[in-house]
């Protein structure tokens, strides 16, 4: 792609060629300098930005201070234009790819990655001692030189864009590179060389052992938060003291880290020497300028161990290819930007949801108790008893033998109808087709119960009987049979846990971190069916007549206590790591 002809006649003296980058914070086109025949890169700053008189302060502000950086681990600007349609910066065009690409295309090893955080370090500090903050330390900002010198690029260029702040959209994309920043920038405070100390141990964290510090699943703003409320992950695979220095620079709270870059530097320099051994800087092959202080460092470490063995490390590869998701400015801005801080300052999640739930959960586990151990039934004055026993009362029966029958009809030919329901759910039934009363009416009948009827009533059970064309008599069942060897019993425990089961795993998927917009939905029927197994298990268990009313308000409790629980987990997630 070539430029566009306004870049070209606000560079008049520099012949513009092809796009050769962009980002969120702008595009790159290579140009040539056409007295001096200078290989450049030209920066073009987003166009949403032009107008603005606060960025365009910004701008030449930084500008001036970057021009005047001159360090051998710094890119160098050697010009810069605003112009009423660009803001432009000049840099040095580099050939040699970038940290990130080496990283990932053939590796680095522990020496390499230590070596190239040093210098890394050494321009940080150069720019701090000027007054510069990066603010946008990562990978892709750490160039090579053909002869293999790591210079850091695009100082000073998120100050000019968005004063330091992270930006985010209303749909949770990041203007930017959020994988490296610091808590503090993430929450819109004061920042400080430390910001700069952070991203670069993110990065060094990143090169020694092939991941992020964080976990990169859930988004670039679950990210941010995972910084500002969560330590670190230990750094694998990488010993003492270098691990230590490592996991210093990413303290959350800046007074626990490195006050400045040539200070994690000194003591970057003192580890890797004694975990690698003595001449691991020129093994490495990366060329590094050192200050006195970091020299020293490694000197003072040769002599405390002059006899410290040497340690040849394989190489690791990057696996961070898309840590976060990020869009650039243009994209950002038609989507309604705001700070980050203020999405990490959101208030704590309400506790409705946990206190409902719990009080719900209460409410469930007394209900089936507060029910009636029978129900009312009206007597229908025929004298009906089976073994003995007046239905007028509960009736205690054994349903796996003959029952015995008496009552009084009205003579001739009829039949008797025996059944059983939990709350009108039917549990079985028999008929007896023909009996003969005797001449007063009266009548004694051996029935066999369904066998169906052995194994679903538990507990207790309605009963209904029906001779003749008399009215039906209901009445209280109560099994001799082991309540929980049946179809009530048994049955009502597994649904309870069946329901109980989905519902832990939906919240085990929340508590991930995981997205599920419809579970409080989705966990109403769940809740519905434990509420509901609850009060069957109860009933039968302390042998109540289950009770329709009850089964429908604890099915009702039940289902509003699983949607709360799953609402709490949801919202406890989310204000803990997104």
């Amino acid at each position: 792609m070539t430029a566009p002809a306004g870049l070209a006649s606000a560079l008049p003296q520099y012949s513009v060629g092809a796009k050769i980058g962009s980002g969120g914070m702008g595009v790159v086109y290579e140009g040539v300098h056409r007295s001096l025949g200078r290989h450049v890169a030209i920066k073009q700053l987003p166009a949403d930005l032009i107008g603005d008189p606060d960025v365009n302060a910004r701008f030449d502000r930084e500008a001036r201070v970057l021009a005047s950086l001159d360090h051998p681990h710094i890119v160098p600007v050697y010009d810069y234009v605003q112009t009423g349609r660009d803001n432009l910066l000049v840099m040095e065009k580099l050939d040699g790819g970038t940290v990130y690409s080496k990283f990932h295309d053939e590796g680095l090893t522990g020496e390499q990655s230590c070596a190239i955080a040093l210098a890394m370090l050494a321009g940080l500090h150069a720019a701090h001692a000027a007054g510069v903050l990066h603010l946008d330390v990562k990978p892709k900002n750490l160039l090579f030189t053909s002869a293999g010198v790591m210079k850091v690029a695009d100082f000073g260029i998120a100050q000019v864009v968005s004063e330091g702040a992270t930006m985010v959209t209303h749909a949770g994309e990041v203007l930017g590179t959020p994988a490296y920043i610091a808590p503090e920038q993430a929450m819109g405070n004061p920042l400080s060389p430390a910001a700069d100390v952070y991203a670069a141990g993110t990065v060094l964290y990143e090169l020694l052992c092939g991941e992020l510090p964080y976990d990169r699943t859930r988004g670039a703003v679950s990210m941010m938060r995972q910084r500002i409320f969560n330590d670190p992950q230990p750094l694998p695979r990488v010993p003492e003291p270098l691990s230590t220095v490592v996991m210093r620079s990413l303290a959350r709270d800046p007074i626990h880290r490195y006050r400045d870059a040539e200070a994690f530097a000194v003591d970057l320099s003192a580890a890797a020497t004694a975990v690698f051994g003595p001449g691991w800087l020129e093994r490495s092959r990366v060329p590094v300028h050192l200050g006195p202080r970091v020299m020293g460092s490694i000197t003072q470490q040769l002599h405390r161990q002059p006899d410290a063995a040497t340690i040849i490390t394989p190489p690791v590869r990057g696996t961070v290819h898309e840590p976060t998701r990020s869009i650039d400015f243009a994209e950002a801005r038609g989507r309604g930007l705001r700070p980050a801080s203020e999405l990490m300052r959101q208030g704590p999640s309400p506790l409705w949801p946990g206190l409902a739930a719990a009080v719900l959960v209460i409410v469930l586990a007394v209900l089936p108790f507060m029910a009636p151990e029978t129900l009312e039934h009206k007597a229908d004055g025929q004298g009906l008893a089976i073994d003995g026993q007046p239905v007028s009362g509960p009736v205690a029966l054994n349903l796996s033998e003959p029952l015995t029958i008496t009552g009084k009809t009205t003579p001739g030919t009829t039949e008797i109808v025996l059944e059983a329901n939990a709350a009108g759910i039917p549990m079985g039934g028999r008929k007896l087709p023909k009996v003969v009363p005797n001449a007063d009416g009266t009548f004694q009948a051996t029935m066999t119960p369904d066998p169906l009827m052995r194994w679903t009533v538990g507990g207790a059970a309605t009963g209904e009987i029906k001779v003749g064309d008399g009215p039906v008599q209901r009445f209280t069942v109560v099994s001799e049979q082991h309540p929980m060897a049946s179809v009530m019993g048994s049955g009502s425990l597994l649904l309870g846990l069946f329901g109980l089961a989905y519902i832990e795993s939906t919240m085990r998927t929340l508590r991930r971190g995981h997205r599920r917009p419809a579970a409080p939905f989705t966990a109403l029927p769940l809740g519905a069916l434990v509420g509901a197994a609850v009060w069957l298990l109860v009933s039968v268990l302390t042998t109540r007549e289950p009770s329709l009313t009850y089964g429908i308000a604890s099915a009702v409790v039940g289902a509003l206590a699983a949607s709360s629980l799953v609402l709490a987990t949801a919202w406890s997630a989310r204000k803990r790591s997104a």
